[in-house]
C-alpha cells in the first residue's frame, strides 16, 4: 500500500519529513511504481523505514522475502543490512520475471544486487529446498507479502528458517479494514484472520500487530 491505512496526505508528508531520507534508488522505485496498474502492491515509505529499523534492531545478516514485486521492500532492507555487514544476504522469492526485472534495476542502482538472491519459482519450493539443505534457524528476519491464502504455509516454513530471536513480518494483515468486517468471508480475508489468531495463540512466537502500511503482523521467534 502506497500510503498507510487511514493516514491523511498531510500526516504522510510529515512522517516522510522526519524519517530518514530515502536512498535515491528507493525514491525512483517508489515514484515509478506508483504509475503502474498494480501500484497498490508496493509498501509505503514509512513501512520501508520501519523495516529498516527492525533489520537494525535484530542486527540482521540473513533475511528472506516472499513477494518481491518491484523491489522496494527488499531494497530498503538490503540497504540497512549492508550498513552493518557488507556480506548481508537476502533470499528473495517471487514468480514474476516482469516485476522483478524492474527490481533488479533498482538493486543495481543502489549497489545491493550482489546481496540479493532472487529465486523465480513458487516460494514454498524455495523454502522447502533451503530447509532440506540445512538452513534451519539460520535467518534473522523475514518479510512476507504475497498470496494471502498461502500465508499459513509461509508462516510454518519461515518459522523453521528463523533463529531464536529472529522476526517475521507479514504485510496487509488489516486488508484495508476488511478483516474487521464479520460479513466479509472472502478467502484472502479469512486467511488473514486465521493467521492473526494462530500467531496470537502460538507459544513459539511473541506476536503483535501494528497499523503501519496496510497492517503488519510482527512475529518474534521464542
Amino acid at each position: 500500500m502506497l500510503r498507510s491505512l487511514g493516514l491523511s496526505p498531510e500526516i504522510v508528508a510529515y512522517l516522510n519529513s522526519v524519517n530518514p531520507a530515502e536512498h535515491p534508488a528507493l525514491t525512483r522505485c517508489r515514484k515509478e511504481t506508483s504509475a503502474l496498474p498494480m501500484a497498490r502492491m508496493q509498501i509505503s515509505p514509512e513501512q520501508g523505514a520501519f523495516m529498516q529499523t527492525i533489520a537494525r534492531l535484530v542486527r540482521a545478516k540473513r533475511a528472506f522475502e516472499i513477494g518481491v514485486f518491484t523491489g522496494y521492500s527488499s531494497l530498503a532492507t538490503a540497504l540497512a543490512m549492508r550498513e552493518m555487514n557488507p556480506d548481508a544476504y537476502i533470499l528473495a522469492c517471487d514468480v514474476s520475471e516482469e516485476w522483478t526485472g524492474k527490481a533488479r534495476d533498482y538493486w543495481r542502482e543502489a549497489g545491493v544486487d550482489k546481496n540479493i538472491d532472487l529465486q523465480l519459482r513458487p516460494a514454498t519450493e524455495t523454502l522447502d529446498q533451503r530447509l532440506a539443505v540445512g538452513e534451519v534457524g539460520s535467518y534473522d528476519m523475514g518479510f512476507i507479502d504475497a498470496d494471502k491464502t498461502a500465508y499459513e504455509e509461509y508462516y510454518e516454513r519461515g518459522l523453521k528458517l528463523l533463529r531464536t530471536g529472529g522476526v517475521m513480518l507479514f504485510d496487509n494483515v488489516l486488508w484495508s479494514g476488511a478483516v474487521a468486517d464479520p460479513a466479509n468471508q472472502m478467502p484472502d480475508t479469512a486467511a488473514l484472520r486465521a493467521l492473526a489468531l494462530k500467531a496470537k495463540g502460538d507459544t513459539r512466537v511473541h506476536a503483535a500487530m501494528t497499523a503501519i502500511g496496510d497492517g503488519v503482523l510482527i512475529c518474534i521467534k521464542r
